[in-house]
């Protein structure tokens, strides 16, 4: 996505401008869409399935494959996993019938998987981040656009109601030309989760704050310049409390992530501000948005608005509505190459890592 234009702005309730998302025809003529999973080890694997268990009407879950025995049988036994059936990768990519995999392995592990199920001819729902460098992410995309396959990175925010509400709002010019954007995502992490990011030199901001990256990325850009700053409170080597700051041209945005917040999952917020208004989301999971106005817009009238959003079918059940349409040819998807490739070396540079 490139910044978004000013234009004419749905009309109505605040409810009228999700409703296109959050109605849902039912076709019983059309067979579900068979799909695949590969990993059980991302933190949001399980859920990813569990999604796609429960959207029956949009997809059969024909498999999972987990390469490890070891997790395989630990995981197995337990929801959602329970009573799916077990297969190798081989067979889910030599499965001429699959046309979805969903992607849930460890970060290392998650570009070189979605590679060979591009080069099998599968479309796939890949978790994030996009790997540790930029080279592979661009060649993961080359490969879909050769192919014809979609790429849907697993950036949840984008169908959360509050940030669909800020996209549009954004997008009409309610908020005039914006000038600051502030987001924040942390949690208290245990020593086992410590000791995993540890792995990553980019912190605790490379795995969690990604998704405010992605929408930093769809409401302003790609900033000119980006600066990193992260401290490590134990000897571990852990960057568990971070700080990005990013120019524009004309704004400022800063995205923060400390995993030492024990309150971090209410304290998590996203705040776009622009000449003519603001919108603060807080917190993110269920979604709270205020919006604020100097002068009327659309159904809101100046001031400031504690908007009724609806509420969310599931963390995860809009993006794979979305893909089910993308997939079977109802529309394009909204967040193509250039998008996820721009946000994939933003994070890298908020992050503090090399981007090769």
């Amino acid at each position: 996505m490139t910044p978004m234009p000013r234009r004419r702005f749905l009309q109505g309730s605040s409810f009228a401008l999700l409703s296109s998302h959050l109605t849902f025809a039912q076709d019983p003529g059309r067979a579900p869409i068979k799909a695949g999973q590969i990993g059980t080890k991302h933190a949001h694997a399980a859920g990813k399935l569990a999604t796609m268990l429960e959207l029956s009407d949009l997809y059969e879950v024909v498999g999972i494959a987990e390469v490890d025995e070891k997790r395989r049988a630990k995981v197995a036994q337990g929801k959602p996993y329970q009573g799916c059936t077990w297969v190798s990768e081989d067979a889910l990519l030599s499965d001429p019938g699959i046309e979805v995999i969903a992607i849930e392995t460890e970060i290392d592990e998650l570009v070189p998987t979605a590679l060979r199920c591009l080069r099998a001819g599968k479309h796939i729902h890949l978790d994030k981040p996009a790997g540790q460098t930029l080279a592979p992410c661009r060649a993961l995309h080359a490969e879909a656009k050769k192919r014809g396959l979609t790429i849907q990175m697993g950036y949840m925010l984008r169908y959360n109601p509050a940030f669909e509400f800020l996209f549009k709002a954004v997008k009409a010019g309610w908020l005039g030309e914006i000038t600051e954007v502030h987001g924040h995502m942390g949690k208290r992490a245990s020593a086992s989760l410590r000791e995993e990011l540890a792995a990553y030199p980019g912190g605790g901001l490379f795995e969690l704050a990604c998704h405010l990256i992605d929408a930093l990325v769809t409401v302003l850009g790609k900033p000119v310049e980006v600066t990193s700053i992260a401290l490590t409170s134990q000897d571990d080597g852990f960057k568990d409390n971070q700080i990005a700051t990013f120019r524009y041209p004309n704004a400022l945005a800063t995205i923060g992530s400390n995993h030492n917040d024990p309150f971090g999952g209410p304290r998590r917020q996203f705040a776009v501000i622009g000449t003519e208004g603001a919108i603060e989301i807080r917190p993110l999971e269920p979604a709270k948005l205020r919006l604020s106005l100097t002068k009327a817009q659309g159904s809101f009238s100046k001031g400031i608005h504690e908007v009724d959003l609806p509420k969310s079918e599931g963390r995860y059940h809009g993006e794979f509505r979305d893909l089910a349409k993308v997939v079977r040819g109802e529309k394009a998807f909204a967040w193509g190459a250039a998008h996820d490739i721009a946000v994939q070396e933003i994070l890298l540079r908020a992050s503090g890592m090399p981007l090769d």
